[in-house]
Order: C-alpha cells, then sequence, then structure tokens
C-alpha cells in the first residue's frame, strides 16, 4: 500500500513538472482570435512590412503613430519592395523573424494562401466599410484574406486642348480617333497599350468575355472564356485600331506617354499612376474619365487591382494584428492615406468623400471602379498573361481573332495543367 502511493505521489509530482516545464500557453499567450482583442494580451511592438515607396512610408508612419499613441503598441515599419515581401516571408517567418502583418497585390493571394503563408482574417462589422469589388478581391476559397487598403484601376485622360469634352462612348472615340490621327506627324486622337491584356480585357469582359468562371466568388479554372463569342468580338475591336492606323503596332507605355505629355495625343488610356507626370506636363487642360460605353450598351470592365494588408500565418499576435490593420484602414486614415501617397481607398466612405469625389482628376477613376472587377486572385492566373499578350500581338498584326484566342485558351490550359495548379 506504502508503495503504491509512493507511486502515485511520484506520478503526480512528474506531471507537475511536465507543467512547470512546459509552454504556459493559456497563461502568458490568451487565446487569440481574428474578432477581436479581448482575448488577446496586447503586444508591445507589432512588425509590419511596408512597400519601400517613399510617400506611401510617409503616409504609414503618421497613421502608425496615431496606434501607437490609442493603443500603446510599437509599430516596427520595415520597407521590403511589395513583390519581394512572399519570397523574403517564406524564409523569415519560419525562423520567427518576420513580420506580423505584411502587404501585398490581391491577384498573388491564391499563391500566398498555397504557400501557408497568410491567414484568414474575420472583417466581422468591419466588412461593410470597404467596397464590394474591394471585399471580393481579398476573398479566396470563401475566406478573406486580407483588410483591403487601396484600389486602382484604368480609364481615360484626355487633352482639354484637342478635345473640350470626354468621349461618353465608343463611337464618339472612334471618331476623335479617325479626325485627330496623324501618323505622319506623330499626332493620334488615341492610344493605349492595345496589345496589353491587362488594358485590353474590359474590351473583352463588355462584350461577355471572362478569364475564368465566376461562381459565387469561386473560380472554375476549368472554364475559360477567353475565345467566346464575347471576347472575339472585343479582339475584333481591338484588330480594327491596328488595321485602321489609329494606334501604331509598336506602341508601348513609354511611347504613349511620351507623346501625351508632349501634347500629341487627345485621349489615353490608362492609370492613375500617371497623374503626376501628366498634370506637370499639361496643367489645367488634363482631365480624366471612365471607359467609353461599348455599342452594346455596356460598361468596359477594367481589372481592379486591390493592395491589401495580409496577416501573417506565423504572427503570434493575430488578434492585434487584426485590429492595427483595421485602424490602417478606416475612414479617416484612408483619406490621410489618399492625401500623402495619392491612391484611392479601399474604404467606401473615404472613396466616396467630397476629398476624392471633387478631385477632377481622380473621380474618373473613381466612377470606373463600380464598373471593373477584381482580377482573379487564383494561382491559375499567372498562366493567361503570356499566352494572351502573344494572341494580342498576332492581332495587332492583322491574324483571325477566333483562330488566335482559341489557341491561346489551349496553351494556357496546357500551362495550368502542366503546373499541377488546378487539381
Amino acid at each position: 500500500m506504502r508503495k503504491a502511493l509512493s507511486l502515485f505521489l511520484m506520478a503526480v509530482l512528474f506531471v507537475g513538472l511536465l507543467s512547470a516545464c512546459g509552454p504556459k500557453r493559456d497563461a502568458e499567450q490568451p487565446k487569440q482570435t481574428n474578432n477581436g482583442t479581448k482575448e488577446a494580451k496586447k503586444p508591445e511592438k507589432l512588425v509590419v512590412w511596408v512597400n519601400d515607396d517613399e510617400k506611401q512610408k510617409q503616409a504609414l508612419k503618421d497613421i502608425f503613430q496615431k496606434y501607437t499613441q490609442k493603443t500603446g503598441i510599437q509599430i516596427q515599419m520595415v520597407a521590403v519592395k511589395m513583390l519581394d515581401q512572399t519570397k523574403k516571408l517564406a524564409l523569415d517567418g519560419p525562423a520567427g523573424k518576420g513580420p506580423d502583418v505584411f502587404y501585398q497585390p490581391h491577384d498573388r493571394i491564391g499563391d500566398i494562401v498555397l504557400q501557408g503563408l497568410a491567414d484568414p482574417v474575420d472583417l466581422g462589422d468591419a466588412k461593410g466599410e470597404y467596397s464590394e469589388t474591394a471585399v471580393n478581391a481579398v476573398t479566396y476559397d470563401g475566406q478573406t484574406y486580407g483588410v483591403p487598403a487601396v484600389v486602382e484601376t484604368y480609364g481615360v485622360f484626355y487633352n482639354k486642348n484637342l478635345v473640350p469634352e470626354a468621349p461618353k462612348t465608343m463611337d464618339e472615340l472612334m471618331k476623335i480617333a479617325k479626325e485627330k490621327t496623324n501618323a505622319a506627324k506623330d499626332q493620334y486622337g488615341f492610344l493605349m497599350e492595345a496589345a496589353n491584356f491587362y488594358f485590353v480585357y474590359p474590351f473583352f469582359a463588355g462584350y461577355g468575355g471572362y478569364v475564368f468562371k465566376n461562381e459565387n466568388g469561386k473560380y472554375d479554372t476549368s472554364d475559360i472564356g477567353l475565345a467566346n463569342d464575347g471576347a472575339v468580338k472585343g479582339a475584333e475591336l481591338v484588330r480594327s485600331w491596328f488595321k485602321n492606323g489609329y494606334i501604331p503596332k509598336e506602341i508601348t507605355g513609354d511611347i504613349m506617354n511620351g507623346l501625351f505629355t508632349k501634347g500629341k495625343v487627345a485621349v489615353a488610356i490608362t492609370g492613375p499612376w500617371n497623374i503626376a507626370s501628366y498634370k506637370e506636363a499639361l496643367g489645367d487642360k488634363l482631365a480624366t474619365a471612365p471607359l467609353p460605353v461599348l455599342d452594346n450598351g455596356e460598361h468596359p470592365k477594367s481589372f481592379v487591382g486591390v493592395k491589401t494588408w495580409m496577416l501573417s500565418a506565423y504572427s503570434k499576435n493575430k488578434a492585434w494584428a487584426v485590429d492595427f490593420m483595421k485602424f490602417v484602414t478606416n475612414e479617416e486614415n484612408s483619406l490621410h492615406y489618399y492625401e500623402v501617397a495619392g491612391e484611392m481607398p479601399a474604404n467606401e466612405k473615404a472613396l466616396t468623400n467630397e476629398k476624392i469625389t471633387n478631385d477632377p482628376l481622380i473621380a474618373g477613376f473613381a466612377e470606373q471602379i463600380q464598373y471593373g472587377e477584381p482580377m482573379p486572385n487564383v494561382p491559375e492566373m499567372s498562366q493567361v498573361w503570356e499566352p494572351m499578350g502573344n494572341a494580342l500581338q498576332f492581332i495587332a498584326k492583322g491574324d483571325n481573332p477566333k483562330a488566335v484566342l482559341s489557341e491561346a485558351v489551349k496553351t494556357i490550359q496546357d500551362k495550368i495543367a502542366a503546373s499541377g495548379a488546378g487539381k
């Protein structure tokens, strides 16, 4: 009996020692959730990777300081080029040297999730604060993987010295192209990177083309709509621009920008990232507008890009990291970011604030976002760009759009199968 009692006491002591030596997860790290911070221990600091851009860093520095004043949590800002962050996170995260929060374009979310680098985020009541397009963009496989920060798309710039009003329809734009183009003098009524799929897509989508079929927020990557009747009609429109001599076959972004800033282009289709250089060149003669309506009455559906804060899967402060991301993207801070960095906010109230809607150079792009759609965020999207770029080069030379697009879709399907994606 005494021996049995001794064995029992030794067992109790052994369990106690294990408890003492093991990690006190419940005591030292209260359960952290994405729904709030009430149950989570407040950290001394959060590590945040930001894009290595001076204007963006200045805007964020101001906002980060406000968060520290509100919570007492220090924010360690680390500048890492946005497109280099995932590769660095894959190395630093497992070693415990990674961030709590990092910053990415939404179309990379699929790859990031497959690598296990990010955790989903519960936006909770804050979900309604962001534009529906932005929320859809950061949703992957039914879960939200990020807090949307900024949105961007492209639209129309025009030179009021050459055209008094923006073309509202494609017919009006073609009339401008016909009347204002004199290629021998490097003068053009209308220019865009018409062999770049990113910019051409809205003219496919406006007639019913699509990259991958989207049902209830999920992409069916086996259903590619880039050679359907709508896509072919859009491609025929693009081919006509080259055939009629409205756009030179060798057009590039640099060529277009150079001609536009010299006052040799009436209308250009590009993005808000050119506002600064265009405004410097044209001053008050510069104006913007959404893309012109197609002959079927539909607005061209431009790709919408969303830059988003993401929650590192390696963060030990997940609840506070989510709280931080929501704070950075609230209406007040989104407007401050816009005023300093010049990027349109994903926060709906900020995007519709008079500071933006009354800005004549931003208003056109803000309106176009209503007609756009998020660029697909699935990994298979990476297999689309090269075949479609090649297809547009052939179309620019006058090849048959149906045949060229059918071949491009076959190539995309083969590349997806070879990559193992979509399985």
